[in-house]
């Protein structure tokens, strides 16, 4: 089963998926190694991460496309399009590339999201050339015949009954998403609707093919045990005889209009044991801050979120599930890594005879104090080590530096931005995390999911 990931996640422990929250959990000072950066002659720009502890290399393709450039009327088309990668082309019968990574024992897999779609093998050195030319050849050589687009269709609608319409936390997540994003496409799941995947066809798909895979409209992110020139050699051999593309405009899209209320969905359902309840704001990416003149609000929001909710050391899991005993989960994420703006989410579930009120009412209370009072600096200071030491955990991850290059760089960062996160994030001060929970948490414009049992109530 192919993995995707998706905007909204309903649980605490889907929340590691999200790794992609900041745009640089990677800096100069933890590598083995500079990065190289290259474009080639047809617009491909390429990513070199030296790392030679052990005999692996990540080879993945990142396309700056996700569910948020379809069509009005085509939502699902770029997760369709990631299945339908792994067809036939000219050159190499169905299946033959995913043969060709399971015989030297390596991993494939791919995903898409509402900002990128992206295709990664983790191989031995020997076999990148052949990784480089099977992946160069799909990115413009698939065979799309209605004999392959009926039956890929099925299995996407299958996947969506599975992972949403069989989960009532999917459910909710999307009710969340189209509530929160009044105007934008991130309110759009990047699976589809379901009634207009079933409309999809051959047409659609060649047409967004021809649009959108080709090497101008892509980042090519190879970590691991190599060296640039090596890579840069194989490309120029492959990915290089791949015709530019279209020149693409702008990915400018739609934008929120102000938001002045507060919403509320709710989901009562008989296959929910424990309720739970999420509250979502909405604030400004990394990307868009940048658009915005917003400078330091993304780091301030990261270390908001660490501070109020981002593990066992946070203001909210120590007060509400050490101290007070209430909470069987209570959290925060912010999903820095995105195009455009995106949200900050605090969420919760009760623990034994507390109610979800109850909870609720903490979390409410923790925001309310923060906002009210401040952090301190020595809170703050521990905030901020956290982060900055998991910079050297991200080198564990050959993946993991591969994945943060290539979302930052498909988002509108740049190498140069994940350098400096850092010292940006050194910079923030306790002024900075007041400010910004004064100015995006105010109550009045939160939209709250409640997930709750048949019968069940939020009070």
């Amino acid at each position: 089963m192919r993995h995707h990931f998706y905007r909204h996640l309903a649980t605490a422990t889907a929340v590691s998926l999200v790794v992609l929250a900041s745009p640089a959990v990677m800096a100069q000072e933890v590598r083995q190694e500079p990065v190289a950066d290259f474009t080639l002659a047809n617009g491909l720009e390429v990513v070199v991460i030296p790392d030679h502890r052990a005999p692996v290399v990540t080879h993945m393709l990142w396309y700056k496309v996700g569910g948020s450039d379809e069509e009005p009327g085509k939502s699902g088309i770029a997760h369709f399009f990631e299945h339908l990668m792994f067809k036939g082309t000219k050159n190499a019968k169905p299946g033959e590339f995913s043969r060709r990574v399971a015989e030297i024992g390596g991993q494939e897999n791919a995903f898409t999201s509402n900002d990128y779609t992206a295709y990664y093998q983790q191989v031995s050195p020997d076999v990148l050339p052949d990784m480089m030319r099977f992946e160069a050849d799909r990115m413009r050589n698939l065979i799309l015949t209605d004999e392959v687009i009926g039956p890929e269709r099925d299995v996407i609608l299958e996947e969506r009954n599975s992972r949403v319409d069989s989960d009532p936390g999917g459910i909710l997540a999307e009710e969340i998403d189209a509530t929160l994003y009044q105007n934008h496409p991130y309110g759009t799941p990047v699976i589809g609707w379901k009634h207009e995947i079933a409309q999809l066809n051959r047409k659609d798909a060649i047409d967004f093919y021809d649009r959108y895979y080709a090497p101008n409209n892509a980042v090519l992110v190879v970590a691991g045990d190599v060296d640039a020139e090596t890579v840069k050699k194989l490309a120029e051999d492959t990915y290089a005889k791949v015709p530019r593309g279209p020149d693409l405009p702008p990915r400018i899209r739609p934008t929120e209009p102000e938001q002045n209320t507060a919403r509320t969905v709710t989901l009562k359902d008989p296959r929910v044991g424990v309720p739970s309840f999420q509250k979502n704001w909405l604030v400004p990416s990394y990307t868009s801050a940048v658009r915005e003149k917003l400078d330091g609000e993304p780091e301030a929001l990261d270390l908001l979120s660490e501070i109020l909710g981002g593990g066992i050391r946070s203001r909210l899991h120590q007060e509400l599930v050490v101290k007070r005993g209430i909470a069987s989960s209570a959290g925060a994420y912010y999903q820095g890594t995105a195009l455009d703006d995106t949200d900050i989410t605090f969420y919760g579930s009760p623990r034994g005879a507390a109610s979800l009120a109850e909870v609720e009412a903490a979390i409410d209370s923790e925001i309310a104090k923060l906002i009210e009072s401040g952090v301190t600096q020595e809170e703050l200071d521990r905030a901020r080590n956290r982060f900055l030491r998991s910079l050297i955990f991200a080198r564990d991850s050959q993946s993991g530096m591969a994945r943060i290059y290539g979302s930052t760089l498909t988002t509108g960062g740049s190498i140069r931005d994940i350098d400096e996160w850092p010292d940006r994030i050194r910079k923030v001060t306790t002024d900075d995390i007041r400010a910004v929970a004064k100015k995006y948490l105010s109550p009045d414009r939160a939209v709250t999911g409640y997930l709750l049992p048949a019968g069940g109530n939020a009070g």
